[in-house]
């Protein structure tokens, strides 16, 4: 009988998510408790059967649950969060009439955000991102996958790792960094394409494999950004760095992206909103996550969501995620999320949830540590104040967060 510091109990529902072949399975416990040891999960059940398993000291904290729901920390498997300042003003141009493109080629979205970045010292772009990982966690986040991307040269693409790096250290939210210096042609190589692949190729690549600042490479796969033979090429090199491979695929064409993300076995492909259907197989034959963004849909005012039924349908674990950034999808939100996948993309609460825990903690390379409750897995808890899993999705726009843990210790609770 193991001593335990932390028991939470009498939960209205207990959600662990479980692998069960590709796609996960939500079981759903009534009366439940889960019970931790240190930073991981030793114990989960009903509640009479967990307190039954174990043994409390007097530093063992025990929480009281009743009536709420408690489930795994959400994953958010792609965001952007190291910036500078803010883009509302396109908000309003797009508002107004302009297209994202428009935008983009009058020298603004992300070339607007690269400039803003150049300009800010780590320490300003540190004291930036803070405030939106207390988002994060607030809204039941625990570990988040964070790219670089708008440094766009070699001193600043390292700078904005080192930022990641930093902010691992300074917040409890875990950040799982991916170097992404294929996001965007920066204003200097605009009649240079082939020049600025090649620095991320020979330069950029090696020095932050060298700096064993990122766990991933990812690339925007667009005809106007990095087509599918030059992104081809970027992961291509990152694998033989030791990177795993990530591409932002098939979000505004049906460029090939997801095709290519199968070919190299990435670990996951992102957006798919005009993912064809021979491209579905693919990723399902590489064993390739699809992670949905459909946030960057609604927050652009496109209308052609992924079509995240197919790939479920075709037995694919569809991960979720905010797409955080200050351009296309400024929010730090996996509820909201949750609730736009459920009207545009159809998908059911079961689905929505194991999308933002242990589908998205397998699109970063995570499965059983993050985003399930099983044992062994870090403690990262959240317990929300409503009364069923089904409710979350439907309650949009508010804050249902009563207490998060993350290994084992509470990092916000509501007062």
């Amino acid at each position: 009988m193991e001593t335990v510091d932390l028991v939470i109990k009498n939960a209205a529902q207990l959600l662990i998510p479980k692998k069960d072949n590709a796609r996960a399975t939500l079981k759903i416990i009534s009366d439940g408790a889960v019970a931790c040891s240190g930073e991981r999960i030793v114990a989960t059940g009903k509640t009479a059967d967990v307190i039954a398993s174990i043994k409390n000291s007097k530093a063992t904290r025990v929480i009281d649950a009743s009536g709420m729901v408690v489930a795994p920390g959400f994953v958010d498997p792609h965001t952007h969060p190291v910036f500078f300042g803010s883009r509302e003003h396109e908000f309003h141009l797009r508002n107004s009439g302009k297209s994202y493109t428009e935008i983009a080629e009058a020298g603004g979205g992300i070339r607007c955000s690269v400039r803003q970045l150049r300009r800010a010292s780590k320490q300003q772009l540190i004291q930036h991102c803070l405030p939106h990982l207390d988002h994060f966690i607030e809204n039941g986040t625990t570990t988040i996958e964070a790219k670089s991307g708008y440094g766009l040269t070699l001193d600043d693409e390292i700078k904005s790792l080192e930022v990641i790096h930093e902010l691992n250290r300074l917040h409890p939210i875990d950040l799982v960094a991916t170097f992404l210096g294929a996001h965007e042609i920066p204003d200097e190589y605009r009649s240079r394409h082939e020049d600025y692949v090649r620095l991320v190729i020979e330069e950029m690549i090696p020095r932050v494999a060298e700096l064993q600042l990122a766990e991933f490479c990812d690339v925007f796969c667009e005809s106007h950004v990095f087509n599918s033979d030059q992104s081809e090429r970027i992961l291509t090199a990152a694998k033989q760095y030791g990177f795993k491979v990530k591409i932002h695929a098939d979000q505004l064409t049906s460029g090939g992206g997801a095709a290519l993300a199968a070919k190299l076995k990435a670990v996951s492909a992102d957006h798919l909103d005009h993912i064809n259907d021979q491209a579905i197989q693919q990723l399902k034959n590489a064993g390739t996550i699809p992670v949905l963004l459909p946030g960057a849909v609604f927050f652009l005012g496109l209308t052609q969501y992924a079509p995240a039924r197919k790939l479920l349908d075709a037995g694919l674990p569809v991960a979720l995620a905010t797409d955080f950034n200050p351009g296309s999808c400024m929010t730090e939100s996996l509820p909201m999320m949750m609730t736009l996948a459920s009207i545009y993309l159809k998908m059911t609460s079961e689905e929505v949830w194991c999308a933002t825990t242990i589908h998205a903690a397998q699109a970063i390379a995570r499965p059983g540590k993050i985003g399930t409750l099983e044992n062994g897995a870090l403690a990262d808890i959240v317990i929300w104040n409503i009364p069923n899993y089904q409710y979350l999705p439907y309650h949009f726009g508010v804050n249902l967060v009563n207490c998060v843990l993350k290994r084992g210790k509470i990092v916000r609770e509501k007062n």
